[in-house]
């Protein structure tokens, strides 16, 4: 399930903005990279902008639960903690749109920002906090079957396996994170790497080793999801042998890392060859007064904590640069 910001065609009639409005901080995605840039926006009286994409909260609001964030002893479910971002942004002065941004002009400022519902935004800044997708496998049968056995999101569709078999492809956080989440309602999880180690934090490892229904294969790749409607095997590759074999199985949930949300700044600023956005210390992208936080420019730590101090420093910056437009006027 993606609730990215993406970049969409526009025919000349679409192109016709209903309304154009001017504000000083736009703020592109409502994660916590987003909402924590909203908030510290909105403090500093800067009247924040948030246009949530096609849902609030991103990756995080489909996570059942955190339990890595400081302040939360006993946990917190994705979704509640997205709703008490959203709130306390929204009690300083943020204005939260359910908006997708679908074309960019970062050439001059104000910068041009246009939406699905026909708004022209022009921004004296823009704090770009778009997020990660999902990464596919890519193999015969994935796209057919997705939703009818594949899914993105153990937390979205776990309740659909009750009493299934169900494979996990990956061997970092997620993979782990929402394998375990699957045991509450798979009779049992079978999670696929590709290697013969994890990539996840030692804690997630010894809970997942420790789990009676959670098994593993190792130095193993999903060639081919198979069904007739719905999925019933997989075709299975050793990495190391090269032997190929099919296994039953009633689901297949792939967690095998993200692709960066930035298509629709492609030519506009900076970015490497992966298509992450290239930020300095001081989250600044190659176009002054453009910001970027969270995992659409961190492809290395992408925690919720991480993400959320990105988008304050973010604001703050944004900030700042106000302030010194307003001097040099």
């Amino acid at each position: 399930m993606d609730f990215s910001l993406k970049s969409v065609s526009t025919s000349p009639s679409s192109r016709e903005d209903t309304k154009e409005e001017a504000v000083k901080v736009l703020i592109l995605g409502s994660g916590p990279a987003g909402l924590a840039a909203a908030l510290y926006a909105a403090r500093a009286e800067l009247e924040p902008v948030v246009l949530t994409g096609m849902a609030l909260g991103g990756q995080v609001a489909l996570t059942h639960a955190v339990e890595n964030y400081p302040g939360f002893p006993d946990g917190i479910g994705g979704m509640e903690m997205v709703e008490l971002f959203q709130k306390q942004a929204e009690r300083f002065g943020t204005r939260i749109e359910f908006d997708t941004a679908t074309e960019v002009d970062f050439s001059d400022r104000p910068f041009v920002v246009r939406t699905q519902n026909g708004v022209r935004y022009l921004a004296d800044t823009v704090i770009i906090t778009t997020g990660a997708s999902a990464r596919s496998l890519n193999v015969p049968g994935e796209t057919e079957l997705t939703g009818r056995g594949v899914s993105y999101c153990g937390t979205c569709d776990g309740w659909f396996f009750k009493d299934k078999e169900v494979l996990v492809v990956g061997g970092g956080d997620s993979a782990l994170e929402e394998g375990i989440f699957l045991t509450r309602f798979a009779t049992s999880v079978t999670i696929a790497h590709r290697r013969d180690e994890l990539r996840a934090g030692p804690i997630l490892e010894t809970r997942a080793k420790a789990n009676p229904k959670i098994s593993f294969m190792w130095n193993t790749m999903v060639d081919e999801i198979k069904g007739n409607g719905a999925v019933n095997s997989v075709k299975l590759r050793d990495t190391v042998t090269g032997d190929e074999r099919v296994h039953p199985i009633d689901g297949v949930f792939v967690f095998i890392g993200h692709t960066p949300n930035t298509e629709m700044f492609k030519g506009q600023m900076e970015m490497d060859e992966r298509g992450y956005i290239v930020i300095d210390n001081y989250m600044q992208t190659s176009v002054p007064g453009v910001y970027a936080a969270g995992e659409v420019a961190d492809s290395h730590f992408r925690q919720v904590i991480t993400s959320a101090g990105m988008g304050a420093a973010a604001a703050i910056q944004a900030g700042h640069f106000l302030d010194e437009q307003d001097i040099a006027e």
